[in-house]
């Protein structure tokens, strides 16, 4: 129940520093391969490729965690 308690800190100190750094930029982070259309007025995004990547990242963390032995 420790361990839990310390990854939701940490994946919450994680989020609040990605949410300054936003604010602070301006801007979001987009990688190549994520889609962007823009037509009259209307915006879509699709971050194909942001998504990927943070699964990724996020079960490398996350097994390195909850690993069993």
């Amino acid at each position: 129940m420790v361990e839990g308690g310390r990854l939701l800190i940490l994946f919450g100190i994680v989020l609040v520093a990605a949410g300054v750094v936003l604010s602070l930029t301006g801007r979001g982070w987009r990688l190549p391969g994520d889609i962007l259309i823009r037509r009259d007025g209307v915006t879509v995004y699709i971050p194909i490729v942001t998504s990927l990547a943070l699964s990724v990242i996020l079960t490398l963390v996350l097994s390195l965690f909850f690993r069993r032995r």
